[in-house]
């Protein structure tokens, strides 16, 4: 499914800002507040795949969204995922050479998830992190979502990890309610928890008090992002 929108253009530039302007340990793991979020994601997401029965992952041919430098292929891996069984895409070619370091049998393309380079059907669970949130064309978000569905195979997953609510300090991005999940992929069976505390308060409170960050998160309006699981439907079996 080709998009022939701008908002591709608009994704690459604010990315590239990002990585002038964001110090390079903003996002490390030795930040308590990073790694708790990490942590919950992690959590939340494995709950999610192991209620679905799909946990390990061993056995699974998985294509990971944005995949950036790898980060979450490397987790897929601890899961349970064979390396030569991930496939993955992203905008920036730079990121795809860092996560091809990282994941050498993994199959990594540089690419527009408007178009993934795959056949119909290829596998049994599809992934994105925080990739929609970026999107602001409602075009480019169907596209995406439509590619999706095409090579997740009948009765596959999709697993979905993104904020839910706008980042009033960025402008450049936009949270997905559960209504426009639900009208993305439309016909499918989905399934969404609330997860992570809000990150500025994260970052803030983890620094000095994990336990108190803990309680926090336990506000429901404090959590910011949702975990889910998009089912395709299985085939219908023929009648006799």
């Amino acid at each position: 499914m080709n998009y022939t929108g701008s908002d591709t253009t608009r994704i690459i530039a604010e990315y590239e800002r990002r990585t002038l302007e964001v110090p390079g340990d903003y996002y490390s793991w030795n930040k308590p507040g990073n790694l708790i979020m990490h942590q919950d994601t992690a959590c939340g997401c494995i709950r999610m795949l192991d209620d679905a029965s799909l946990s390990p992952l061993r056995g699974l041919r998985i294509a990971d969204i944005g995949c950036g430098d790898g980060a979450w292929m490397l987790e897929f891996v601890q899961w349970g995922a064979d390396p030569a069984s991930l496939c993955g895409i992203d905008l920036s070619t730079d990121r795809i050479e860092r996560a091809r370091g990282r994941i050498p049998d993994a199959e990594l393309n540089t690419g527009n998830a408007a178009d993934l380079p795959w056949p119909d059907e290829s596998f049994d669970l599809v992934s994105q992190f925080t990739v929609f949130t970026s999107i602001l064309d409602a075009a480019l978000k169907q596209a995406i979502a439509g590619e999706m569905l095409r090579v997740l195979k009948p009765g596959g997953s999709i697993l979905w990890f993104d904020f839910r609510v706008n980042n009033p300090a960025n402008p450049q991005v936009r949270g997905i309610r559960a209504r426009e999940i639900r009208a993305l992929f439309s016909g499918c069976e989905i399934t969404l928890a609330s997860e992570l505390l809000a990150p500025p308060i994260a970052r803030h409170v983890a620094s000095w008090s994990r336990p108190l960050a803990a309680v926090l998160k336990t506000i429901p309006f404090l959590r910011t992002h949702y975990v889910g699981l998009v089912q395709k439907r299985a085939l219908a079996c023929p009648s006799i």
